[in-house]
């Protein structure tokens, strides 16, 4: 058995104790004061000096006793504004959720820094260890980005990782270049004039106009982007109204487009601007279009892709690590370091319904359940190559 794999499966509870103390006490968003002192407190009882480069962003580094290159691990911190419905022992109960698994990602990564501290006399260069906030709200890399993550020291290459809920635990998937989509998160204001519900002559409607919107953008995608590209546009909040007998004066959707491409992406939103600005001056109303952010498609570097996962493989054996081309539409603004540096994103399986039903759950569900056995194995993983690729890269 790997060495270090052996280490982290020594501290297991170690590790399980910290993501159960994130799980129950879950904060969302760009500001998170209880995750962000519990990560630097952990840090500091280390040995390391984390600082924090801009709000709840921490960063801290470990240098070997030789000069190197720099490698940089990331781990997201921020949970979901929804009641968790499970019956773990310490389950949240403050209206939001980890139901994306950040607290696994949390936790692994403070395990791997106490793996680097235990192992320092192997690093040859600089690994620096990442907690960033905001990844749901598509703000966290850019902002982090912006605050200098990738200099002082300058950052040669990056890897991340995230829980799968039902595959296989322990089970590590690995997609070669664009593997994970773009999404551009929107809303549509949609502004009309009140008025009676017996005399709808005497305003302007804006849940017809919005109507009409909606259904004009559904052939978007199926008249005007090419079946050869993968292109998703959602609406998931259409909103107006408070009597059934009134008209309101105001409508708002909001939803998210999806793409592999980039330019399919920002083509899409383009022309849905044509659709939401005409269509709405058409029946006598005005409507707007509002990009509320936004991450590209994430790319992994089929190079540094290649290598590491031969360093996953000394973790979890040759059969539990799948690569693959092509990838799926969710978004990840892991994608932001993608377009700096060589980056490497991975998914870790969290377990599947056959080992217990209760891991059978997707992800963003109120009743997710992830196994805790897999984070030695995270743990090992991001230590084991942040080693390796310095080791091999002076």
């Amino acid at each position: 058995m790997n060495n270090i794999l052996e280490q982290a499966k020594s501290i297991k509870d170690t590790i399980i104790e910290y993501r159960r103390t994130i799980h129950a006490n879950p904060e969302v968003g760009a500001e998170l004061p209880k995750t962000k002192s519990y990560v630097m407190d952990k840090l500091r009882e280390f040995g390391y000096e984390p600082q924090e480069i801009c709000e709840s962003g921490i960063v801290a580094t470990i240098e070997g006793s030789k000069p190197g290159k720099t490698f940089l691990l990331r781990a997201d911190m921020d949970a979901l504004p929804m009641q968790e419905n499970t019956s773990c022992d310490f389950k949240s109960n403050n209206g939001s959720m980890h139901a994306c698994g950040h607290d696994m990602h949390t936790a692994m990564l403070l395990g791997a820094a106490k793996l680097l501290k235990d192992n320092q006399d192997q690093i040859e260069g600089t690994v620096k260890l990442v907690f960033q906030p905001d990844e749901e709200g598509f703000t966290g890399a850019k902002k982090m980005i912006k605050a200098g993550v990738l200099e002082n020291p300058k950052v040669d290459a990056a890897m991340a990782m995230h829980v799968h809920s039902g595959s296989p635990s322990n089970l590590v998937l690995c997609g070669l270049g664009t593997s994970i989509a773009g999404c551009i998160r929107f809303r549509i204001n949609v502004k009309g004039t009140g008025c009676h519900g017996a005399m709808p002559e005497t305003g302007v409607d804006p849940i017809n106009i919005a109507s009409h919107i909606y259904l004009s953008l559904q052939e978007l995608i199926s008249r005007e982007v090419s079946a050869t590209e993968s292109a998703v546009l959602t609406i998931g909040k259409f909103a107006g109204g408070d009597a059934p007998n009134i008209i309101p004066g105001e409508v708002v959707m909001e939803g998210t487009i999806r793409s592999l491409n980039k330019e399919i992406g920002e083509f899409i939103f383009d022309r849905m601007n044509d659709i939401v600005t005409s269509t709405a001056k058409m029946f006598r109303g005005e409507a707007e279009l509002i990009e509320l952010s936004s991450v590209p498609p994430l790319a992994n570097d089929k190079e540094l892709a290649n290598e590491v996962v031969g360093y996953m493989k000394d973790i979890v054996g040759d059969k539990s690590v799948v690569v693959f081309e092509g990838g799926g539409m969710g978004s990840e603004d892991f994608a932001s370091y993608s377009y700096e540096v060589p980056s490497l994103y991975i998914m870790l399986g969290a377990g599947s319904k056959q080992e217990n039903e209760l891991y059978g759950v997707p992800m963003h569900n109120e009743k997710v359940v992830f196994n805790e056995d897999i984070l030695p194995t995270g743990a090992a993983i991001h230590a084991y190559s942040a080693i390796m690729w310095l080791k091999n890269h002076k």
